[in-house]
């Protein structure tokens, strides 16, 4: 059975895109190096990130997709939608071949996006990125290449700390955004925590 897996990251940040990623895996792909990668430091993910992007280049190997929603999406549509936006693009980055022989896909938390693919079935599956090995492939994906953009942001805006909390709401960032005001990336209908002097 082929089951594609779909996850996000950077719901919660006050700053930047969402970004998410959808999955194949072969059957001889060694999971036991996966989980979700919240429980996964920065050098195991980029292990496992590696592992999996190694597997991609093989003929019969791994099959990802990448997706984006930007934060003026995140604004406009709310970061829920928004979020499903970039599970929606993430899967249409398959391979259309690939995307025919997927017999089910399996998405993180409570809602699916709008994927219209030959009938095939979409489930919403809650902490499916700590028991479905697709979706743990999906959620480091997502997250490391999400925290690579915001390493780039973190260059062109230096004075907000990006490379250090990714856009997150830390008493840093927030202390940074009360200093020097929004940045160009910031999400405007998000609420900012107080931070006392």
């Amino acid at each position: 059975m082929m089951i594609c897996g779909i996850d996000e990251a950077g719901r919660g940040p006050l700053a930047g895109p969402v970004c998410a990623a959808a999955v194949l895996l072969p059957d001889d792909f060694p999971v036991e190096r996966l989980n979700d990668s919240k429980k996964l430091n920065k050098s195991k993910r980029g292990i496992a990130e590696a592992l999996i992007y190694e597997s991609a280049g093989a003929s019969d190997g791994a099959v990802y997709g990448i997706g984006w929603a930007s934060h003026g999406e995140i604004d406009a549509l709310n970061v829920l939608r928004a979020s499903l936006l970039a599970m929606k693009r993430a899967f249409e980055a398959l391979p259309v071949e690939k995307r025919r022989l997927i017999d089910e896909v399996i998405v993180d938390g409570r809602y699916t996006p709008d994927i219209a693919d030959r009938g095939v079935p979409v489930r919403a599956l809650v902490k499916a990125d700590a028991s479905v090995p697709q979706v743990m492939a999906a959620s480091i994906l997502a997250k490391e290449a999400r925290d690579r953009v915001m390493e780039e942001y973190a260059k062109q805006y230096p004075q907000y700390g990006y490379e250090r909390h990714k856009g997150y709401p830390t008493k840093l960032h927030c202390e940074r955004i009360f200093q020097y005001g929004s940045s160009p990336i910031q999400r405007k209908t998000f609420r900012i925590p107080y931070v006392s002097k």
